[in-house]
């Protein structure tokens, strides 16, 4: 009888700490999340890349998860933003707006500082993705800001070719916002990911320059300023959040700025921690 009790323990222990995913994706409950772990894709490293004085594209590569996550099937409302707000661990939102729509008007610091109090919450892990991370996410979404050059010893030819793009931005540009889901799905099931609310990231404004003649290469971060994505990559003043107001480092600016965050899945080890509760 004592080793029946021991086996239906171990196998109650087991069934409950199986089952655990599964109950943590769900958390908080009224936020749907989408787990990404087999996801891959070509991509490009955000910043700004020197060959000399000549700006280049970044090279691509192939980029997979380091671990799976999860991440927000939609971004974080207005109303659950001001929640933080009442709680007295986010910054009031300078204009007034319908709760049930996107939070917009949020600086990268309103991003972390809700990321932390939601973590606190709901004792689980919430972050912004890295650059990185929202790509694969995006997924077909995701927009490589790579340019075609007629004649790449020319930097006029570039210049020209961002020119264009940009201002081609600005004429699809679409102010209104709408309810999750207005912009549509991606293949992932993530919504609105190329709409007219861009979402901060945790990644760093990066410098990457080679050197011709010995291939040196040197890089320096910025982290003052930060990736944002969207319908384009952009790059933003940490503090700022009107996105018209002359912070975007490089192209078009966003329409709007908000947020979608990353929990992570937790390891064996966490996941253990978790179920005994420590």
């Amino acid at each position: 009888m004592r080793v029946t009790r021991h086996l239906l323990a171990a196998a109650s222990f087991s069934l409950a700490f199986l089952a655990a995913p599964l109950a943590l994706s769900q958390e908080p409950s009224d936020v749907a999340q989408i787990r990404i772990d087999e996801a891959a894709m070509t991509y490009r490293e955000a910043g700004e890349f020197l060959s000399g004085q000549t700006p280049v594209n970044a090279p691509l590569v192939e980029i997979r998860p380091e671990r799976p996550f999860f991440i927000m099937q939609r971004q974080v409302r207005r109303g659950e933003y001001e929640a933080c707000v009442a709680a007295g661990a986010c910054k009031t939102l300078d204009q007034d707006g319908d709760p049930a729509l996107p939070v917009t008007g949020v600086s990268f610091h309103d991003a972390a500082a809700y990321a932390a109090w939601l973590s606190q919450e709901t004792g689980r892990k919430w972050r912004l993705p890295s650059d990185r991370e929202w790509a694969l996410a995006a997924g077909s979404r995701f927009v490589d800001d790579g340019f075609e050059e007629a004649d790449p010893a020319n930097p006029a030819t570039r210049w020209l070719a961002e020119y264009d793009a940009a201002s081609a931005k600005k004429r699809a540009e679409d102010s209104k916002l709408r309810p999750a889901g207005g912009f549509g799905a991606n293949e992932h099931g993530l919504l609105d990911l190329a709409g007219n609310v861009w979402e901060w990231t945790s990644t760093c404004y990066l410098r990457h320059s080679t050197d011709p003649a010995s291939g040196e290469v040197t890089r320096h971060e910025n982290c003052g300023v930060r990736v944002a994505e969207g319908a384009h990559r952009a790059y933003l003043t940490g503090f700022i959040r009107d996105p018209k107001s002359g912070a975007c480092s490089v192209g078009a600016p966003p329409t709007h700025l908000g947020i979608r965050l990353v929990r992570e899945e937790p390891g064996f080890l966490g996941r253990i921690g978790g179920f005994l509760g420590l």
